[in-house]
């Protein structure tokens, strides 16, 4: 549905720190459904760990919250605004994510205000649930 030419349209994120590289779906202003495919050559995997790579589960969350803001970004009411974490709620990491994996990550929104809101999010490799939990993010003062 988007790729990562077109996510960069909607988030100010940039390499290294864009985490996604397609959105399956979305449904605008309430959610979204990403994929970030894992290759080996990614930067952070020489130190998390040498010789046994494993994804570190801050950014499997921070993924999660991208996918979030590509549907909350393209609502009337939001775009043009910096969404940014505010917290985070009962995350759980429940699978190692590896290189060659494709990480899915599913944000579905619960709350949304001008202000802010919080999203109940999930991320699976092969169907299999490796992280859940809910977000929470504000837009940034000052827009």
């Amino acid at each position: 549905m988007m790729d990562r030419e077109q996510i960069k349209e909607i988030l100010p994120h940039r390499d290294p720190f864009l985490l996604l590289d397609e959105i399956l779906e979305c449904d605008i202003g309430k959610r979204a459904k990403a994929v970030w495919h894992i290759t080996e050559e990614l930067d952070f995997f020489r130190g998390h760990f040498p010789g046994r790579p494993v994804l570190p589960g801050v950014l499997i969350a921070e993924a999660l919250a991208q996918a979030g803001a590509v549907a909350i970004l393209q609502d009337e009411r939001f775009k043009g605004k910096l969404a940014v974490f505010g917290g985070i709620d009962g995350m759980r990491f429940r699978g190692m994510v590896l290189p060659g994996c494709d990480l899915v990550l599913e944000t579905e929104m619960i709350k949304l205000s001008s202000i802010g809101g919080k999203g109940a999010v999930k991320a699976t490799v092969d169907g299999k649930t490796v992280c859940e939990g809910e977000i929470l993010f504000a837009f940034a003062p000052g827009q």
